[in-house]
């Protein structure tokens, strides 16, 4: 077995003062009464009023929670922004976030994403009379052709979920800002705020299903949105009271929590999953190995000069068929067969008959989604744990 090896050199150097905003900013104990270190559920759904219309920065729960407060002003530290928003899941996010277009407005989407962001897309957005284009995005040129002057948001991942396609950010900036009045959003959920700051690359918005890395513990499902344009903000602040998909104030306690072990785990993330990938690249029982931390990745240059690191998500092809992959996933010990991903615990999954499910056959074909493609969320047990349990894995599926 490999033993475990610290992250190679080559990355942007870590943000400034990361883990000191993530267990400080906006939890400053002066903001309660009781002086309390760790800030209190507030778990009430209305507020005192001194009088009619005058209160205290707070009057109905859905408008704005003292918890919430503290959760999104602690996520704007570590993304660079000025503002920052929560909402009730990943999707719920999306959702507020197209509610900024109106009908016949246009969308490019990057073509590798999310199952449930293309499902939204695809079978929800349409419907409500919006175009959408799939693009693949790492092209500029590919990009700059799809616009059109109906384009008012682009819609990136980086790195793809799950062909981990890494996107030049600013690249793609670049070529969105040279017209007006569309809206570049990054899906920032697989690098978290500890490896990517898309905010400072261009983007105008920078979203997160916290459900995953930001959260870290598999027990919240929450979305996060941050921004720098007041205008932005307003607008989307607007939405969030208006639309009503906001996260309960004990899950936005547990996310707040989630974000002081943010820079640790992170860490961890990245050196098991650099291992499992060497790993994985040695086996001849594995086809092709996809990881951005690995030389062999064809963007490693550029998620070097874009990231201070990769998380742990790995997506590789077992030779074989079908039955090869469903025997590997079914031998896994350590690994769960689960959707979802960035928690302590690794997991593993099949796209095409779980999280990806819903992308037309035809699509997934042309992406390389294909029944041998294995995607792993890899955790934070001890390496050489998850090393035996990939490999008796793999004895089971090609003995």
């Amino acid at each position: 077995m490999q033993s475990p090896e610290a992250p190679g050199s080559g990355f942007r150097p870590p943000f400034a003062h990361f883990a000191t905003q993530a267990i400080h900013a906006g939890q400053e104990p002066e903001l309660w009464s009781s002086r309390a270190v760790v800030p209190p559920i507030s778990l009430s759904t209305t507020f005192k009023q001194e009088a009619p219309g005058c209160h205290a920065g707070f009057e109905y729960s859905r408008s704005g929670n003292p918890t919430r407060n503290c959760l999104e002003k602690a996520v704007a530290a570590l993304d660079g922004a000025k503002y920052c928003l929560a909402f009730a899941s990943g999707l719920a996010a999306t959702l507020n976030i197209t509610h900024l277009l109106k009908t016949g407005d246009h969308i490019i989407c990057v073509d590798d994403v999310y199952g449930g962001t293309n499902r939204y897309f695809q079978r929800v957005a349409r419907e409500m009379g919006l175009k959408i284009s799939f693009v693949d995005c790492s092209k500029p040129k590919m990009l700059e052709a799809a616009i059109t002057p109906e384009t008012k948001l682009v819609w990136i991942e980086t790195p793809t979920n799950p062909i981990l396609k890494v996107i030049d950010i600013k690249g793609c900036a670049e070529v969105v800002h040279k017209h007006n009045n569309i809206i570049l959003v990054v899906d920032n959920t697989f690098m978290s705020a500890y490896f990517q700051r898309p905010l400072d690359l261009g983007a105008d918005i920078c979203m997160y299903s916290a459900t995953k890395y930001m959260n870290g513990h598999s027990d919240v499902v929450m979305g996060l949105v941050s921004m720098n344009s007041e205008d932005l903000y307003k607008r989307l602040s607007f939405l969030q009271n208006s639309l009503g998909a906001v996260p309960s104030p004990f899950d936005c306690y547990l996310c707040l929590r989630g974000l002081k072990t943010l820079q640790i785990r992170m860490k961890q993330h990245f050196a098991n999953g650099l291992a499992v990938a060497k790993f994985l690249e040695t086996d001849p029982r594995v086809e092709k190995v996809i990881y951005p931390g690995l030389p062999s990745h064809p963007q490693y240059e550029l998620i070097q000069r874009q990231c201070t690191g990769c998380p742990g998500m790995i997506t590789f092809y077992i030779k074989g068929e079908l039955a090869h992959a469903e025997a590997f996933l079914k031998n896994l010990k350590i690994f769960t067969l689960a959707e979802s991903l960035g928690g302590y615990e690794s997991l593993a999954e099949l796209p095409a008959i779980m999280t990806h499910a819903s992308v037309p056959k035809e699509d997934r074909k042309l992406l390389g989604i294909s029944n041998t493609l294995i995607r792993l969320s890899v955790g934070l047990e001890d390496i050489e744990d998850l090393l035996k349990d990939i490999s008796q894995a793999l004895n089971a599926a090609h003995p």
